[in-house]
């Protein structure tokens, strides 16, 4: 009954479903090399077979209870034979890899690290502690889960209907209660129900096969003699203990006091050793509890020392104290900010020390070190704004990372913050959304926005996006909007299993991300596609990149996706209800939407950058209040005609349940140019602002006005306030697709 083909294969739908990394791989005959992980009876020798009938590669298999370096070499030996005479690939097979000892997997490092087979490793062990961690650092690691009730019923009903493999030819009948049992005893293992499903259909009969049109009846008696339930053991070297001792660490963190004692009782019930559980505790008193109760070290420490002096068994009474005092206290993290202070300093570039910061003993007549220090004592809370970091080249890229390793760690937050700087390349102001903004120079465009805050805003955003999404790592993900880059980057760094991809409004930001997505493995690249939310709600939209022919699924959006992120994508959406119902037909059941989306309507206003000063000026600046009131209240402008709370009754008005909404209002610098108040304040600009504005002043008054910002905003950073409707919401089913 072993799956023949990836169609046959039952379960691991997170790494193998439609538009999954694995599958892709195996279609396109683009493998690297992998280990298999997970209990047995999941698949995994399988999978290898599967991948064996599927490849045009030449496939070698060993078990590694019964090979050895010479089985190693005389496989290596006949891949490179076959790679230079008949120029194919071998991939290399390993069951039961953990086995094998360091000498033996260190047999293969070198030819694995050249290319000279693909490794195949199974195991059922964790990999991370089991293999070797060179070989674990050149191998992606997909984990196999036990199979659920409904696809061990699938393989149950396959086996007793399939005439050529199964027993289809033969009437086989089996009470409910019997396969009930028999699925619940498997407990997630295929081969497990496999064989007691043989067991128990060949010898109910008195003779095996039976006289034809015999039936065979499997009850639940049968059923329980044919299989054994399983002893839970706890084991203290392997995946067990560490999955225990997991548990009972976060359940410290998530302070339940009730599930930390249950585990701790395991742990010690098993024989773990006392001084571990404590040694654990006190790394977690600084590490999750620090200074939110400084006690919690204190507490701990002694309860440690008091277990050396008395021992077992009313050792345990400092054990329980312990946990308990860990599992009811304040938490906080924040000693892990030294970690974060230490990365930077291995990684940031050679700078000088400021000016302002150097030592003004010693050089201050001649270099003028010290000079322009503002001393906090002087001021009122002894404390003043003023730049302690060094600065730094803006829009260079000398550092490229690879993904290997610790530099695969160093790599995702160097990532990140290019990410930032992307999306601040074509970021827009609100205030820019009312006018017409001619092109300017790229790389002054940049550095006026990433001179800003709005890195920190943008920054935000996706943090507090992804903090309400539960995004697992095989989900696929649409993020759209005008850049929906900084969205698009961070769902694919949690979907490695998965597929994400991205819809662009603006053909600069997508050309931007075509050319920083080719940093990355060619499997895990986004999808990037021209089109907008109306495009894609339509569904008329197609890819910005073709698709190999093995992977045909992806040439367009898929029909149904888990998650919708959209940022700036409904800027100028009339219809925004229809919209979000058309949007439930792209979700599957329980999908969510996730919306960040500036509110115009919210934000600053010029007219309050500058004060008027007499009351010839006052009515130049009521006038120009009145234009700005027009702009922000047109009933007909998509722009601008909507608030948070229409908008969430739009969003429910489709079937969507909301799980999380907020406004929140950041307060930038924004640098203004003598350019930016030529386009909103002239007499001669276009746009709705500046004819908003000339509808009420004369050209007399339009220019007093332009003097006056010009004199006191021209160059200068104002502050502007920038309002952000955050809204997270789940569909509870899928939508049909007519209508």
């Amino acid at each position: 009954m072993r799956p023949r083909i990836v169609d046959e294969f039952v379960g691991q739908d997170h790494i193998l479903g439609p538009g999954r990394l694995l599958r892709r791989a195996i279609q396109a005959d683009m493998l690297s090399s992998i280990i298999l992980s997970g209990p047995p009876g999941t698949g995994k020798t399988t999978l290898a077979r599967v991948i064996a009938n599927t490849t045009e590669s030449v496939f070698v298999s060993l078990n590694a209870v019964l090979s050895g370096v010479k089985d190693v070499r005389e496989a290596i030996e006949s891949a490179r034979e076959t790679r230079r005479l008949h120029d194919r690939r071998t991939i290399l097979f390993v069951d039961e890899v953990h086995r094998w000892n360091k000498a033996q997997q260190d047999a293969l490092l070198p030819w694995v690290e050249s290319g000279t087979v693909i490794l195949i490793g199974a195991t059922t062990e964790n990999p991370f502690f089991e293999v070797n961690s060179a070989l674990v650092s050149r191998s992606r690691i997909f984990q196999l889960r036990a199979l659920g009730t409904e696809e061990l019923a699938r393989v149950a009903h396959t086996a007793l209907t399939d005439p050529e493999r199964g027993y289809g030819k033969y009437r086989v009948t089996i009470d409910d209660d019997a396969l009930t049992h028999l699925i619940s005893v498997a407990d997630g293992d295929a081969r497990s129900l496999l064989n007691a499903i043989q067991l128990a259909v060949e010898t109910t009969p008195d003779h095996f096969p039976p006289e034809r049109d015999a039936e065979i009846h499997v009850d639940l008696e049968i059923a329980e003699e044919s299989i054994q339930r399983k002893a839970i053991l706890y084991d203290k070297e392997g995946d067990y203990h560490y999955d225990t001792i997991s548990a009972f660490i976060k359940s410290l963190r998530g302070s339940d006091p009730d599930a930390a004692l249950y585990w701790m009782a395991r742990m010690i019930a098993g024989g773990e050793d006392p001084h571990y559980v404590l040694r654990r505790m006190l790394i977690m008193a600084s590490e999750d509890v620090g200074l939110a109760d400084p006690n919690a070290l204190v507490v701990v420490q002694a309860a440690a020392q008091a277990f050396d002096r008395v021992g077992m068994p009313e050792g345990q009474f400092h054990l329980s104290q312990a946990a308990l005092y860990l599992a009811t206290c304040p938490k906080s993290n924040s000693t892990l900010a030294f970690f974060d202070a230490l990365s930077v300093v291995q990684e940031e570039r050679r700078a000088e020390v400021p000016k302002h910061l150097r030592d003004a003993n010693r050089d201050k007549e001649g270099f003028g070190h010290g000079e322009g220090y503002l001393y906090p004592h002087a001021y009122r809370d002894h404390w003043v704004a003023q730049a302690y970091l060094p600065g730094s080249l803006q829009g260079r890229i000398f550092y490229q990372p690879s993904n290997q390793g610790f530099e695969n760690a160093v790599g995702a937050e160097v990532r990140r913050r290019r990410e930032i700087q992307l999306a601040a390349m074509t970021e827009e102001d609100p205030v820019d959304m009312l006018t017409f903004t001619p092109p300017e120079k790229g790389r002054e465009r940049w550095l006026s926005r990433i001179s800003t805050s709005r890195n920190r805003t943008l920054t935000d955003v996706v943090s507090r996006l992804f903090d309400q999404l539960r995004i697992s790592r095989h989900h696929l993900v649409l993020a759209v909007g005008r850049d929906p880059g900084i969205l698009m980057w961070e769902a694919a760094r949690r979907t490695p299993e998965g597929r994400v991809y991205g819809i662009f409004g603006d053909s600069q930001a997508r050309e931007i991300a075509e050319h920083y997505a080719h940093e990355l493995p060619e499997l895990e690249r986004p999808v990037l596609i021209a089109g907008t939310v109306e495009t894609l709600a339509s569904g008329k939209i197609g890819t910005a990149q073709p698709a190999p022919e093995a992977e045909a699924e992806t040439a367009g959006v898929p029909e149904r996706v888990e998650h919708i992120l959209l940022r700036e994508a409904i800027t100028r959406t009339p219809d925004r209800r229809a919209l979000f119902a058309a949007l439930t037909r792209r979700l599957a059941a329980d999908g969510t939407i996730a919306l960040a989306q500036t509110v115009p309507s919210l934000g600053s206003r010029l007219s309050r950058l500058v004060t008027p000063t007499g009351s010839a000026e006052e009515e130049i600046w009521t006038a120009m209040r009145e234009a700005e009131e027009e702009l922000f209240t047109n009933g007909d402008d998509p722009l601008v005609n909507w608030n948070p709370e229409s908008l969430c009754t739009d969003v429910e008005a489709v079937g969507f349940s909301i799980t999380y909404r907020e406004v929140v209002t950041y307060r930038e610098q924004r640098p203004v140019g003598t350019a930016d108040l030529e386009r909103w304040l002239s007499s001669g600009a276009d746009g709705p602002y500046a004819a908003a504005i000339r509808r009420r002043l004369s050209p007399e008054h339009m220019e007093l006005l332009r003097k006056r910002y010009t004199s006191e905003v021209a160059g200068k950073r104002v502050p502007w306030n920038r309002s952000v409707l955050f809204l997270v919401a789940t569909a509870s089913s899928p939508q049909p697709d007519s209508g």
